[in-house]
């Protein structure tokens, strides 16, 4: 296990992954602790996450270059994403205990309420693309709620994962209240599998969600899935073309192309089409990549070689089958680092691997639609169904578009993203389950009901 630099192909450290031995200790000392921290007063769990997020923050430089380091990650966003984890902190320190509050039912009862109550030890499964953000947005709400953590990161992240372990313990969080284990990919279904472990949630590769979703089902455990995404971004005929080839632009490069709700299908109206093209080639060739440690990019490598590969051979599968590059699309074979450039493709079709496939990487895919409902039954036309944008000056009609859409956020004239405020997750092969909001904290809540005649 070891963490490699993709901006030059340099192992940065090995890590030895953790043995039997150690797995057995950290789950019972989990167990253990789970039975005292359900007992901790809300207000005591609201002040160690506020603590929580002066530690993020006060670490957020170093971190932002641990990201940069370990996935490629540029440092602004490398800086955002600390932020942003420190944010989602305060929120569950804030919002927690009346998300937690018993709620009363009139019934024919003297009194009967519902009762909000920890599981007891959760596994996550995390993936390296937002090595922060999408282990604190599990964390944060799962142990305000009195459940305890036992973190299995990507082994590419290993540092990371290690640091999250140390700011928990820097915050004045007790031992063991978050852990993380050092394991492969191959130890999971066994930890899934383990009496200890009361539910698990996934955030990665629809094939990873599967496998973690069939564990969970034979042990009869509870699983949230945050998986893979196509996201579909409608331009109509009536949008701002200019700001919306930015925002498409924006969300498509965002992380280095890297995220589940990154924009990668643009589907448009076929009479802006061309302004739409010319608007967006403009916006590519305004970005500056490479090295994520320089301030000027915006755009790093990608996180690991055969990510990148992957993503290569999907676009070359999207030429020889009629998509056309615009911009993009090479790679340099004696570069030892994992850069891909920022690449359009156009004429892109249903069959092709840039319309079917998840493209986890900076690749635009330009698709045409005749009109509004030929738009519709384009992005609905995916196995997957996680975020997606409609661009039009027509707002009442964006809203009734976004009602038609197969997806967990629709977004009109703005990008997707992810706002702790509110639910996030997917439907289809994207996943099911929701993150953040008070959906996201009763996810792994026993949501008991009492009765008192």
């Amino acid at each position: 296990m070891k963490s490699v630099n993709p901006h030059n192909g340099q192992v940065l450290r090995p890590y030895t992954p953790h043995d039997l031995n150690h797995i057995e200790a950290t789950l019972s000392a989990a167990k253990e602790r789970f039975e005292s921290w359900k007992l901790v007063p809300l207000s005591e769990r609201s002040r160690m996450l506020n603590s929580l997020a002066t530690q993020l923050r006060r670490n957020k430089s170093e971190l932002a270059m641990l990201m940069a380091d370990e996935m490629g990650k540029p440092l602004a966003e490398g800086e955002a994403e600390i932020e942003k984890c420190a944010g989602a902190c305060e929120f569950y320190a804030d919002e927690g205990p009346k998300y937690l509050a018993p709620e009363l039912v009139k019934t024919d009862a003297s009194k009967s309420w519902i009762s909000f109550e920890p599981l007891g030890p959760i596994l996550a499964v995390m993936p390296w693309n937002f090595p922060f953000w999408q282990v604190i947005r599990f964390a944060a709400p799962n142990i305000m709620a009195g459940n305890v953590g036992i973190l299995k990161h990507a082994s590419n992240v290993s540092g990371c994962s290690l640091a999250i372990e140390d700011l928990f313990t820097q915050a004045g969080f007790p031992k063991n209240v978050f852990s993380s284990l050092l394991v492969s990919g191959k130890e999971v279904e066994k930890l899934i599998a383990h009496p200890i472990i009361k539910a698990v949630t996934i955030t990665g590769s629809t094939l990873a969600g599967k496998s973690v979703a069939t564990a969970a089902g034979k042990h009869l455990k509870k699983c949230v899935l945050e998986l893979g995404g196509s996201d579909p971004y409608i331009v109509l005929a009536d949008a701002n073309v200019k700001k919306a080839a930015e925002i498409c632009t924006k969300s498509r490069l965002i992380n280095s192309g890297q995220s589940c709700i990154a924009a990668k299908r643009f589907i448009v109206d076929k009479l802006v089409r061309k302004e739409f093209e010319v608007a967006m080639l403009a916006e590519f060739k305004k970005i500056h990549w490479g090295n994520p440690r320089d301030p000027k990019n915006t755009v790093g490598p990608q996180a690991r070689q055969d990510l990148r590969d992957q993503l290569h051979e999907q676009v070359k599968r999207s030429v020889d089958a009629g998509a056309k590059l615009m911009i993009g699309g090479t790679i340099d074979e004696n570069d030892p680092g994992a850069y891909y450039p920022p690449t359009i493709l156009t004429d892109v079709e249903p069959g092709m691997p840039a319309f079917d496939e998840e493209l986890f990487g900076p690749v635009a895919a330009i698709i045409e639609a005749d009109d509004e409902k030929d738009a519709i039954l384009l992005a609905n036309q995916s196995i997957f169904g996680l975020g997606a944008a409609i661009f039009t000056e027509d707002v009442a009609k964006g809203e009734r578009i976004a009602a038609q859409i197969d997806a967990g956020s629709v977004f009109i004239n703005a990008l997707v993203k992810s706002d702790v405020r509110l639910p996030f997750g997917g439907i289809k092969e994207s996943g099911h389950g929701r993150e953040l909001s008070y959906y996201g904290l009763r996810e792994f809540l026993n949501i008991k009901t009492i009765y008192r005649a």
